[in-house]
């Protein structure tokens, strides 16, 4: 499956049109993660934004003493949006659950996408904002369970 077709379909940018998804398809670059490798460090400068298209991965609050996994991401969903920021640091580390297949996408590439193409800008902007909205989801339903709070 080609680039094209793979973004075509996925639940992220399904409904952009063909040369958005050209647009994209130029940026990406498909990677491979194995079961429990680490992909993003708390604290690291974010660089890169994923597209989840096989398998999944977790996104972890790590403290010295342990980690907590506070959400899974699968097929069709992304995780690295704060590549899309500057300058800024990740939360979160992010490990592979599983064998894991993505599209990566470099932050300041897709960036300066976005910038060209300000109807690109807005529909990555508006999706981007839905995966924080669903990390801060995740994030509250995890420490209220922490808490002893029934969610």
């Amino acid at each position: 499956m080609t680039l094209n077709e793979i973004l075509r379909n996925h639940a992220f940018t399904r409904g952009l049109s063909e040369t958005q998804i050209a647009t994209l398809a130029a940026l990406a670059s498909e990677v491979t993660f194995e079961e429990n490798e680490l992909i993003l460090e708390k604290d690291q400068r974010s660089q890169s934004f994923f597209l989840v298209v096989s398998g999944s991965v977790s996104v972890e609050l790590r403290t010295t003493a342990y980690a907590v996994s506070v959400q899974a991401v699968g097929v069709g969903e992304a995780f690295g949006w704060s590549a899309l920021l500057n300058d800024h640091d990740t939360l979160f580390q992010v490990r592979a659950r599983e064998h894991t297949t993505a599209l990566r996408l470099e932050g300041t590439a897709l960036k300066s996408a976005c910038h060209r193409d300000t109807q690109l800008g807005t529909e990555i902007l508006e999706r981007a904002l839905g995966v924080v909205a669903d990390r801060v989801k995740a994030t509250e339903i995890r420490f209220a369970e922490m808490c002893g709070v029934r969610v």
